[in-house]
């Protein structure tokens, strides 16, 4: 009975842990789905200390670190998932742990599992840019070196980022603020809520003094990236959804990002309004302006998103009413993140994006608004780097400019960075593409080869000709620097190579081989003979095809895949040892033989007909009675292919 006791007591104490366990598990859940990562970072690492190794557990600790870019983290935790062998993991995860691998500058290791993702989600635009640009770190590395870079005074130890020009000023989102600081803690990354700051500018660029905007702009809400217009009398601005001033969550407990306008009276930004494109239930964020004002672009998760955020645009009417939000379309965002636009007056669009080929975390992209091919570049180094890069503003005439970053080596989580643009991105296309066609069998060089150059998406880009020495010059158009060289002549069969030029770089070398084509054989050829193929031997006294004249069979059953409508007679003989209606019997019993292997391969039988002819067809002298050796009535023992149709 006191074992039982025992027993009982021993159970009910489990329980009582797995419910205490439970709870421990529930509550860490809590925090993540409430957003509250950095707590729940710290509630998952705790269950992991105890022993727990459950999916869930490493994918929101992964998810968690990666959302507040602890990329290092995130790599670990994800890599715990996968080491636990579960076939069915969502590939996104896939997409992220690659990610994280390239912030640790593990770039063949990213390429792995970059390619797993590829082949779980083939038509994912991430997949196909992956795949149209696999030489991705080459053509970054041809755009690197244009950057100079500096530190700036004004960073704090917390984070500093979404600069905007003022004037001379630089308006930037920042987390420093004693007071809110020790008050109001955002429970995503345990930072102190961001606020609005001006620092005043001389014509040399210093920066003389820092002051934090007015109270109408900076409430107790999270307030950053703005944009001005020309006279600097409106302002656009990013701002948590609120009400009176502080906070207002949906019914998922997530106050949404909206951007508000606000217009310079009395030298005080007033008239505060929210724009009319914003909604409880998704975020709008990060705008920017073109050149005259006309258009706003912006970051957001709205209805028609790709992925967790895309860059969208929407005209300005002259009466200050809006059009409908317009996605900039696939070829600038993808199923990731695309934010924090800005556009040059020239109409060159720098937005930041982890969906796009890059260095790891967010990079700085940019494209060509005037150019219908979308193509994106990455800057390069070192403006980009293995951390997340963001907030890119560029002035054109003085090729200076900010961005923001939380690399190694700044004051705080995030930083302001100076730059001056040594040369700017060059999106105009100038690739020289130089070749040469040859004869496959021969390697002679052909003269007044057709030439036809297609991009990736089998456009034709432009044509030429070989001249009289067999080589070729085209120009490419840079799309992409992916292209297909495609060459004809009459005689040979079509010819194609396919090659890339790295950001509009020459391609040379090019080399097109030909084959010379062949034609389908007259009626009464044997295609042995016209296929240059070795005898159809049988050994003496056999009908089964032997190995070795399985490889003379094979060509012909290449040719009659090739020529489907080419009808043959299998004829076989034999040797003249053994009597005449033996030998009949035996040929017969060879045709068949050979015939029914081409039908087993797939060819029709009604284009194969066979017939023996015994010993009447000899190749030599050695018929009945005449002395000959093994070798010379081997020559005897034979198929042909004769073409009747």
């Amino acid at each position: 009975m006191k074992k039982a006791r025992y027993i009982f007591c021993g159970l009910a104490l489990l329980a009582m842990v797995a419910r205490a366990q439970e709870k421990k598990i529930r509550k860490a859940d809590t925090k993540f789905t409430n957003y509250s990562y950095a707590s729940a970072i710290r509630s998952y690492e705790g269950l992991v200390a105890d022993g727990y190794t459950e999916e869930e557990i490493f994918k929101n600790l992964g998810n968690a670190n990666y959302y507040n870019a602890n990329y290092d983290e995130a790599s670990n935790w994800y890599a715990q998932l996968f080491q636990l062998g579960i076939t069915d993991i969502d590939p996104e995860y896939m997409y992220r742990y690659a990610q994280t691998l390239k912030s640790l500058e593990k770039y063949d290791a990213s390429d792995v599992w970059m390619n797993k993702f590829k082949t779980a989600r083939s038509n994912d635009q991430r997949a196909l840019a992956f795949g149209n640009n696999e030489d991705y770190l080459e053509r970054i590395e041809a755009n690197s070196g244009r950057y100079e870079l500096k530190n700036l005074g004004l960073n704090s130890k917390v984070s500093d980022f979404a600069p905007s020009f003022y004037g001379n000023d630089l308006v930037f989102s920042t987390a420093r603020d004693s007071g809110l600081i020790s008050k109001n803690i955002h429970r995503w990354n345990d930072g102190a809520f961001l606020n609005l700051y001006r620092a005043t500018g001389d014509d040399q660029g210093n920066f003389t003094a820092l002051d934090k905007l007015d109270r109408k702009l900076n409430k107790k809400t999270h307030e950053s990236s703005t944009a001005f217009t020309k006279d600097g009398k409106t302002m656009y601005f990013t701002r948590n959804n609120s009400d009176n001033g502080k906070f207002s969550r949906d019914g998922e407990g997530v106050s949404r990002l909206k951007i508000y306008r606000a217009d310079l009276i009395d030298e005080e930004w007033g008239n505060i309004v929210e724009l009319p494109f914003n909604d409880d239930s998704y975020s709008v964020a990060h705008p920017t302006l073109n050149k005259d004002g006309t258009k706003l672009y912006f970051a957001s998760d709205m209805p028609g998103t790709a992925g967790e955020s895309d860059i969208f645009s929407v005209e300005i009417n002259k009466d200050g009413t809006f059009g409908a939000p317009q996605n900039l379309g696939p070829q600038i965002n993808t199923e990731a993140r695309e934010t924090f636009p800005f556009v040059t007056g020239s109409d060159i669009l720098y937005f930041s994006s982890d969906g796009h080929p890059g260095l790891g975390g967010l990079d700085v992209f940019g494209t060509d608004l005037k150019d219908d091919s979308g193509k994106v570049i990455n800057v390069g180094r070192p403006l980009n780097g293995e951390e997340d890069d963001f907030s890119y503003i560029v002035n054109e005439e003085t090729r200076t400019g900010f961005f923001a970053s939380n690399r190694d080596g700044g004051q705080g989580n995030d930083d302001i960075y100076g730059f001056v643009e040594r040369e700017p991105l060059d999106f105009s296309c100038h690739t020289d593409i130089t070749g040469v066609v040859r004869d496959g069998k021969t390697g002679a060089l052909l003269a007044k080869a057709s030439i036809t150059i297609y991009d990736r998406e089998n456009n034709i880009v432009t044509t030429s000709e070989t001249d009289a020495n067999g080589t070729f010059a085209a120009k490419g158009d840079c799309t992409d620097g992916r292209y297909k060289v495609v060459a004809s002549k009459t005689d040979y069969d079509e010819g194609d190579k396919m090659f890339t030029s790295v950001n509009a770089k020459d391609a040379t070398g090019i080399e097109v081989v030909l084959n010379k084509t062949v034609n389908s054989a007259p009626i009464g050829t044997d295609l042995a003979k016209y296929l240059n193929i070795e005898p159809i031997y049988f050994d003496f006294d056999k009908y089964f095809i032997r190995e070795d004249a399985k490889i003379g069979i094979d060509k012909v059953l290449a040719y009659l895949r090739e020529f489907p409508n080419v009808k043959v007679q299998v004829r076989s003989h034999t040797d003249s040892r053994a009597n005449d209606a033996y030998n009949m019997q035996l040929s017969s019993n060879r045709a068949k033989s050979t015939a029914n292997y081409l039908i087993a391969q797939g060819i029709p039988e009604s284009r194969i007909s066979f017939e023996g002819f015994g010993e009447t067809q000899l190749t030599n002298e050695c018929s009945n009675g005449v002395p000959c050796t093994k070798a010379q009535h081997q020559m005897n023992r034979r198929s042909e292919f004769i073409v009747v149709e």
